[in-house]
């Protein structure tokens, strides 16, 4: 096996703080932020024990082409990418929502949809519609963004009454996932993808509104194949997915779903190996271009030595 990144602990000069996430190791500066990628990987809001070689390369380089595609249209916090595994922005102040837009009744909207519900975040779901149909128009279903636990739907009314954003922010917000999404899906066309649902979260440096953290990458977005797409759905059979499902598929199917008292099952070399070659596979369906594995003998160091020769 390749070596994987599974955690960071670097010092670096000004550095005032570290956050670590579920998969990002975020060193903190007094502008801006230095985001390490890890090879980490979660599902059902656990963390698996073992790394997955060039998952983080994958994720890291997926969000680097669409931030950079996307930044005539968005401003993001981007300003530098020195590492394959290694994102660096400006340090802005999330909103504490995120902007989840959805183009297809799929995932938690049918789950909802399924159990009867017609509402969901204060957005009214069309009757008679199929699991992976398209709504008229796609809609915005935001979340709260927990600092612990699960995030959790809300509304536009409820985050403007609560003050959570403003309306003047709310309303670009809104526009710019739109925006994005109409991106997104043209560009997911191209390769031959649908681009389902997505997230995008947003920050404030200043008093500008930018983009931030990764986007369409298959830990945040949902994709399906186009090729089969209106045949499956005619025949009433499942959409083939394009995202992280398979992990959780595999999880599911060794009886774990994240629960009290269940046991991660075993993640064997093979169970390792086989999940990086489907990320690998994922990074080339949704960019069209070759995978290069980056140098892992000495993965830390370089990416250490790579974030110190930024800094300067």
């Amino acid at each position: 096996m390749s070596n994987a990144i599974k955690e960071t602990q670097f010092q670096f000069p000004g550095q005032v703080g570290f956050y670590k996430g579920k998969v990002r190791d975020v060193y903190i500066f007094e502008k801006e932020l230095v985001v390490v990628a890890s090879d980490r990987i979660s599902a059902f809001d656990v963390v698996l024990p073992k790394p997955i070689p060039y998952k983080g390369q994958v994720l890291n380089q997926i969000a680097a082409k669409f931030l950079s595609a996307t930044s005539d249209i968005v401003p993001n916090w981007v300003t530098a990418t020195p590492d394959p595994n290694v994102t660096i922005g400006k340090k802005c102040e999330p909103f504490k929502v995120e902007m989840v837009i959805r183009g297809y009744m799929a995932g938690h909207a049918a789950r909802e949809y399924k159990l009867g519900k017609r509402m969901l975040c204060g957005v009214e779901m069309p009757e008679n519609m199929r699991e992976n149909d398209p709504f008229p128009e796609p809609i915005i279903t935001p979340t709260t963004k927990a600092s612990e636990g699960h995030d959790e739907d809300i509304s536009k009314e409820a985050i403007l009454s609560q003050g959570i954003v403003s309306p003047e922010d709310y309303a670009v917000l809104e526009k710019y996932t739109r925006t994005l999404f109409k991106r997104g899906q043209e560009m997911a066309s191209e390769m031959g993808l649908i681009l389902v649902d997505t997230k995008y979260e947003f920050g404030k440096f200043g008093d500008e509104i930018l983009l931030i953290d990764e986007i369409h990458t298959p830990d945040s977005s949902r994709y399906f194949y186009a090729d089969g797409y209106e045949e499956n759905q005619d025949k009433g059979l499942p959409q083939k997915q394009l995202s992280k499902e398979f992990v959780r598929q595999w999880l599911i199917a060794n009886g774990f779903q994240g629960k009290d008292g269940q046991t991660v099952p075993e993640m064997t070399d093979e169970i390792v190996e086989s999940i990086s070659d489907r990320y690998i596979e994922l990074f080339e369906k949704i960019t069209g271009e070759q995978f290069k594995k980056a140098e892992t003998s000495q993965i830390a160091n370089r990416i250490e030595n790579a974030i110190l020769a930024h800094l300067g």
